[in-house]
Formats: C-alpha cells, sequence, structure tokens
C-alpha cells in the first residue's frame, strides 16, 4: 500500500501539484487499484495459457504483387503543369 511519503514521492515525479486534501483522495484511490491488483494475484491460473492478445492477430493486409503502372506520359497527363517531362509545382523555398 501506498503511505503519504510514497505519495509524495509520486506527485513528484508525475510533477502533480495537489492539495493535501486531493492527494489523500488520490492515495486512497491508488490503494484501491493495487488492492484490485492483489485479488487478481490469487486467482489459480494453473492450467491457462499464457497469451499476449485476448483475440487471435492476423495480418488483413493483400500480398505484396506488383501491377501494372503508369507511364511517364500517363502520369504527367493528369498534372496541372509539366515542364521538361516533370511536374512543375510552386517554389516552396526562397533563396
Amino acid at each position: 500500500m501506498i503511505d503519504a511519503a510514497q505519495m509524495q514521492h509520486l506527485m513528484k515525479l508525475a510533477r502533480l501539484d495537489l492539495t493535501p486534501e486531493e492527494a489523500q483522495r488520490m492515495q486512497g484511490d491508488l490503494n484501491k487499484i493495487l488492492g484490485y491488483f492483489e485479488k487478481l494475484g490469487e486467482l489459480d491460473t494453473d492450467g491457462v495459457e499464457e497469451m499476449q492478445r485476448p483475440v487471435a492477430l492476423e495480418n488483413v493486409l493483400r500480398e505484396d504483387v506488383p501491377t501494372s503502372m503508369f507511364t511517364s506520359s500517363e502520369a504527367l497527363s493528369l498534372a496541372v503543369e509539366t515542364q521538361d517531362g516533370f511536374f512543375k509545382v510552386p517554389r516552396t523555398v526562397e533563396q
């Protein structure tokens, strides 16, 4: 359980500026939370398989298969403006 000195240390680590009443209430809440973890530690978990996630994780992405691509002229035909076979865009950096 968390005592007053530990609570002050936690407040310093978390950079919390709590009033004494808030700190006392927070200390009580943290002690309740730790109590729940103690109850979980009392459970008999013999025969329960460990798992990282409660559901199976499957990769839903498609295979990376090459397909047909635009030719340069097809891509440039979609551009607003071109110059010498390249896309022409507004200047973004001033010299």
